[in-house]
C-alpha cells in the first residue's frame, strides 16, 4: 500500500481559505500531488462533519467524465448536484480540460453557498478568461513535488547523506518516491510523466506540432540548468547543429514549457539599481529526476543540481526569487517575502579557500544589511563576517 504524505504546507493554505468567497486554484506540474491534496482536504472536511452529499468532486482526466468537457455540460452537471440551503464544496481536477471552463466556474461562483476548489496543470489557464472575469476573486496555490522532509517520510533511508543523494538523482514526484528501490520502474514512471506533460500540456494545449524541436529545447535547458539562457542563444546553438530555427519560435516554445510548470523562468535583478533586467534569465526544472531521465545521467554538474534544489525550496517557502546582479558579480538568489529581503549563494563545496573567497566576493558588493546565506554540501555550519554558511541538508530541514 502506497504511503500518503500529508502535504501540510498546502493543506494549511487550503484550510486558511476554507469557505472564503474566493476560488482556490491549485496549480503545478502533473503528478506533483494536486489530486492527492484534494483527497486529503476532502477527508479533512469529512472530519468536520461535512456530509458526502455536500461534496462534489469531478476529475476531468477520467474517461467517464469525458461528457463534461464543455462548459455547459459541466455547469449543468454541477448544478444538478447542488443542494438547496446547504453549504456545498466543489472540487474540479484538471479543469483546463474543459473547453471554456471559466464560464461554468464564474457562473457557479455566483452561488455564495458553493466553496470552489480547482486544479490545473497549465499556467495558461490563469492568463485567459479566468483571470479576466475573476480578477481579485481567486487565489493561486502553486504546488511542487515533495520537499526533502516530505521525501524522507516516504523513502526509508536513515542515512541523511544517502537520502539526499537519492533526492538529487531520483527527484521528488510523490509516486516516484515509492519506486526508488527499483530503478527500472522509477525511470519508466518518470519517462511517462515527462511524456504526458509533453503531449497533454505542451503539444496539445499550445498546439505545437514540432515535437522534435520541443525536445531539443528541453534538452538544452536541462544541459544548461542554472546558466544564463536566451532564446537567441538556443536558436543559434540549434541552428549551428543543423536544426535552423528563429529566436521568436524558441520564445514561443519556452513560454509553453514554463506554462506546463516543467521549468521555471527566473529573471535577473539589479541589486544596486533595484530593477528587474530582461536579459538572459535562468531556467530551473520542476524536478531533478526528470532532468536525469531527459539527459540519461545521474550526479552530473552537482553544483547546478544543488542550486536547482535550493531554488525550489525557496519557492516552497513562499519567496519571490530573482537572480541578483551585484556590480560585475552575481548572487545566485535574491529573495523577498513580506517586504523582507535575503541573499543566497549556493556551492557544492567551499572547503577550498579560493572557492570560498569566490563565493563570498559577490556579497561584498551589497551595501545593505539584509541576511546573507551560503548553502553548501559541506558538513559545516559557519559564520563569515555575518554571512551564515549552512549544510544543505540542515537548511532543507529547517522549516
Amino acid at each position: 500500500m502506497n504511503k500518503i504524505i500529508e502535504r501540510t504546507l498546502y493543506l494549511k493554505q487550503l484550510e486558511m481559505w476554507l469557505e472564503k468567497d474566493i476560488i482556490k486554484v491549485v496549480t503545478g506540474v502533473r503528478r506533483s500531488g494536486k489530486s492527492t491534496l484534494l483527497e486529503l482536504f476532502i477527508n479533512f472536511l469529512k472530519k468536520k462533519d461535512i456530509s458526502d452529499e455536500q461534496i462534489i468532486y469531478v476529475h476531468l482526466d477520467y474517461e467517464e467524465n469525458s461528457h463534461l468537457l464543455n462548459h455547459k455540460s459541466l455547469h449543468n452537471y454541477i448544478s444538478s448536484k447542488i443542494l438547496k440551503n446547504k453549504r456545498m464544496y466543489l472540487f474540479i481536477d484538471e479543469v483546463q480540460n474543459c473547453t471554456d471552463y471559466e464560464k461554468a466556474i464564474s457562473s457557479i461562483h455566483l452561488n455564495k453557498m458553493v466553496d470552489i476548489y480547482i486544479t490545473g496543470s497549465n499556467a495558461y489557464m490563469l492568463s485567459g478568461e479566468l483571470a479576466t472575469k475573476l480578477t481579485g476573486r481567486y487565489i493561486e496555490i502553486s504546488m511542487l513535488p515533495l520537499s526533502f522532509v516530505e521525501y524522507g517520510k516516504i523513502v526509508s533511508i536513515s542515512n541523511q547523506h544517502s537520502l539526499f543523494n537519492d533526492y538529487m538523482n531520483y527527484g521528488a514526484f510523490p509516486f516516484a518516491a515509492t519506486l526508488v528501490e527499483n530503478s527500472l520502474m522509477h525511470s519508466q514512471y518518470l519517462q511517462g510523466v515527462y511524456t504526458t506533460v509533453m503531449v497533454k500540456d505542451i503539444l496539445t494545449r499550445k498546439r505545437i506540432t514540432d515535437s522534435a524541436l520541443l525536445e531539443s529545447i528541453i534538452r538544452f535547458l536541462c544541459s544548461n540548468m542554472g546558466s544564463p539562457v536566451s532564446a537567441k542563444k538556443i536558436a543559434d546553438t540549434l541552428t549551428s547543429s543543423g536544426r535552423p530555427v528563429g529566436s521568436t519560435t524558441v520564445d514561443t516554445y519556452l513560454e509553453a514549457i514554463c506554462d506546463a510548470y516543467l521549468f521555471y523562468k527566473v529573471q535577473r535583478y539589479d541589486i544596486k539599481g533595484k530593477m528587474n533586467l530582461k536579459t538572459e534569465p535562468k531556467y530551473y526544472i520542476c524536478d531533478t529526476g526528470i532532468r536525469n531521465v531527459v539527459l540519461s545521467i545521474e550526479n552530473k554538474d552537482i553544483g547546478h543540481i544543488l542550486e536547482n534544489i535550493v531554488y525550489l525550496e525557496l519557492l516552497r517557502r513562499g519567496y519571490i526569487v530573482s537572480i541578483g546582479k551585484a556590480g560585475r558579480t552575481e548572487i545566485d538568489f535574491v529573495v523577498s517575502k513580506n517586504k523582507q529581503i535575503e541573499y543566497y549563494q549556493v556551492s557544492a563545496s567551499v572547503l577550498d579557500k579560493g572557492t570560498l573567497a569566490r563565493e563570498i566576493e559577490p556579497f561584498n558588493h551589497i551595501k545593505d544589511n539584509y541576511p546573507k546565506f551560503l548553502i553548501t554540501m559541506d558538513n559545516v555550519t559557519s559564520d563569515h563576517n555575518g554571512i551564515k554558511q549552512f549544510n544543505v541538508i540542515s537548511w532543507l530541514q529547517k522549516e
